[in-house]
């Protein structure tokens, strides 16, 4: 029997804590918004996609901005209902998230040792990023779970299995496939495992996302679309810095001065240039080239260097005594994003306002990112964005033209468009001819969650 003292019982009952640690701030705030899918408005991408599948919908999800893994891990939480869950979706996506903290961990071990796999654990479980995307159903969190077992099995020598993984973790989001480059590193002179690995890579993306394959062109064209979009730019990064200062400002925003002592963990790694060293190193230079074309600068497109980020940041005692001080910044961060995600969430007053008062007769025009109003006759409108034409539909007139009674906007969009308004003048401008017309509902901004207000529009 194993004295409680062995360093056994002592790493074990550190790694509980930790992942504990991790379940409180990810399970705190996972309901908000519910039952409607206002924490992130992909779920509505991915979600019903997953219950289509366990409800007769076929396995062909229709649909290739994303690969189809997470919409199999997802269907099991889907079935008996009668309609999409967001709250049992996102019970999976917790479960996910912790075992990014768990994998962190495993890689932080097989890579320095005790220590690093501390702060690799540590790191991950608090990042706000990785806490705030685990506790909703969408792809970021399971890319970074695949990147992170990838890495782990590569320093430990399995290359085979390190293979499957990078399918794996590509078939969660097509970024994925950069972990090719640690592949070829670490099956450097190893041919045949090397060849045997990028063979399991293409046969686990293939049965996990086989529908990409079958519509490549479709799947193709859908993908050319996001690419474009995102090295394009995105509303509300019109004035962010150059692409390496703005991710770098996502990085510290997400670990805080964790990243600082990963830079010295890096240039511990470059001086020895072991295997483990190349393995991390190698991945983290091919991500971070992948995002210099990118002008969408996203807070979730950094989470895959967090692990490695926080494993490097434990390469020595010295530099991990400083992480886990360091990590008090983002715990504390983490802490104050998950209370801000407590109370009820107001606009679900304003759905049930409109359910009560507006006749499903009637035409409603909405801004993204404010209300699904599924079963209604709704006309979208389009998201500004750099690049993109102007909806010809945001206008008072044309939306009358047209039979639309009632106007849904939300701060998420209005705001960030007059902060540009030099950018988007048409927009703003009508933005700013609503000013005169009284909201037949308005939701006040509270904490992270944007206002909304419901117009009459009637001519």
């Amino acid at each position: 029997m194993r004295s409680l003292r062995s360093p056994a019982v002592v790493e074990a009952a550190a790694a509980a804590t930790v992942v504990a640690l991790a379940a409180a701030l990810r399970i705190v705030g996972s309901g908000a918004g519910l039952p409607l899918p206002l924490l992130n408005p992909d779920e509505t991408n991915i979600v019903p996609r997953a219950w289509d599948l366990v409800h007769g919908g076929g396995l062909d999800p229709g649909w290739y901005d994303y690969p189809s893994l997470l919409f199999l891990l997802l269907s099991p939480s889907q079935l008996g209902l009668d309609a999409p869950s967001y709250g049992t979706a996102r019970v999976v996506a917790i479960l996910i998230g912790l075992a990014g903290v768990g994998a962190a961990w495993w890689l932080g071990r097989v890579a320095y040792g005790p220590t690093a796999a501390l702060t690799g654990a540590v790191g991950v479980a608090v990042a706000t990023t990785h806490v705030a995307y685990s506790r909703m159903a969408v792809t970021d969190v399971l890319l970074t779970l695949g990147v992170t077992v990838t890495l782990a099995l590569l320093v430990i020598g399995r290359i085979e299995w390190a293979g499957a993984a990078v399918g794996l973790a590509a078939s969660a989001k097509y970024p994925g496939v950069l972990l090719v480059v640690p592949l070829l590193v670490a099956g450097w002179g190893r041919w045949r495992r090397t060849a045997i690995g990028l063979g399991l890579a293409a046969l686990a993306f293939a049965l996990t996302s086989p529908f990409v394959l079958v519509h490549a062109g479709a799947a193709w064209g859908d993908v050319s679309r996001v690419n474009r979009l995102a090295h394009d730019g995105w509303l509300g990064f019109e004035d962010d810095p150059v692409t390496p200062v703005a991710f770098s400002l996502r990085l510290w925003e997400t670990v805080g001065p964790l990243v600082l002592v990963a830079l010295a963990g890096v240039v511990v790694a470059l001086r020895s240039r072991a295997r483990r060293d190349l393995v991390l190193l190698s991945f983290a230079a091919a991500y971070c080239l992948s995002l210099l074309p990118i002008q969408a600068h996203f807070d979730r497109y950094v989470l895959p260097l967090v692990p490695v980020a926080c494993v490097l940041a434990g390469a020595t005692r010295a530099l991990a005594a400083a992480a886990l001080v360091a990590a008090l910044v983002p715990l504390w961060w983490s802490i104050d994003d998950a209370a801000a995600l407590g109370g009820h969430d107001d606009r679900l007053a304003a759905a049930a306002w409109i359910e009560r008062a507006v006749p499903r007769t009637e035409t409603i025009a909405a801004d993204p990112s404010t209300l699904p109003l599924q079963g209604r006759k709704v006309i979208r409108l389009e998201l500004p964005g750099p690049g993109r034409a102007f909806d010809a539909r945001r206008s008072l007139g044309a939306l009358r033209a047209r039979g639309v009674r009632w106007l849904v906007v939300g701060g998420s969009v209005t705001d960030r468009v007059l902060e540009a308004a030099d950018t988007y003048p048409r927009e703003a401008a009508f933005y700013r001819s609503l000013a005169p017309l009284r909201p037949a509902f308005a939701v006040e901004a509270n904490g992270r969650r944007p206002w909304l207000r419901v117009y009459r529009v009637y001519p």
